[in-house]
């Protein structure tokens, strides 16, 4: 099986695109320099990254210091 993309000889990217709450965008694809949406057919925000990530334990801490 092929990817159609690859077939197509489109530019694009095999990686998800993981945008996190400080502003900052990384791809799961190693080597992956270029962090266009249009190039990634998968976008998650990193609260749904498995395990939880350091932008949205920070985001908790900075609520809860508000709301008290």
């Amino acid at each position: 099986m092929e990817c159609i993309s690859c077939s197509a000889g489109l530019d694009h990217c095999h990686g998800t695109l993981v945008l996190h709450t400080d502003d900052v965008v990384e791809c799961t694809e190693p080597g992956c320099r270029d962090f266009d949406r249009i190039r990634h057919t998968l976008t998650i925000t990193c609260a749904d990254v498995d395990g939880g990530c350091h932008c949205t334990a920070e985001l908790v801490v900075e609520e809860y210091a508000h709301a008290s």
